[in-house]
């Protein structure tokens, strides 16, 4: 399986950056290639339309660790999985790192866009 992580450098704390990422109503304001629309089904639980089709998703969070697991896919117990961790850069701002997997079918060009967004 490939993986790709990405880190980002932010001009905000931990706790602003955590607070908003981990709030998954934020998603479309920030994983804007991944994200067209999110809306709930009859039961509450969030889906994404996404540029391949509509997913379930969800957001796990703590403040305490700084970790935002998030998991899609188009049923409860077909979810993938990708973790990110806030960390504090004291006196700098905060520091977002992300992981991606490359899932079984998953083409090599998917996997590249998803990296990409």
């Amino acid at each position: 399986m490939k993986t790709s992580t990405h880190t980002l450098a932010l001009n905000a704390s931990k706790v602003d950056v955590f607070a908003f990422l981990s709030n998954i109503e934020n998603l479309s304001k920030w994983a804007t290639v991944f994200c067209k629309e999110l809306k709930t089904d009859d039961h509450g639980r969030y889906k994404v339309v996404t540029p391949e089709g509509e997913i379930f998703f969800r957001i796990e969070a703590d403040i305490n660790t700084g970790i935002i697991d998030m998991y899609g896919g188009p049923a409860q117990d077909k979810m993938a999985y990708w973790p990110a961790r806030v960390v504090e850069r004291p006196g700098h701002g905060s520091l977002l790192i992300f992981s991606a997997m490359q899932y079984p079918g998953i083409s090599d060009e998917a996997f590249a866009a998803q990296c990409e967004g």
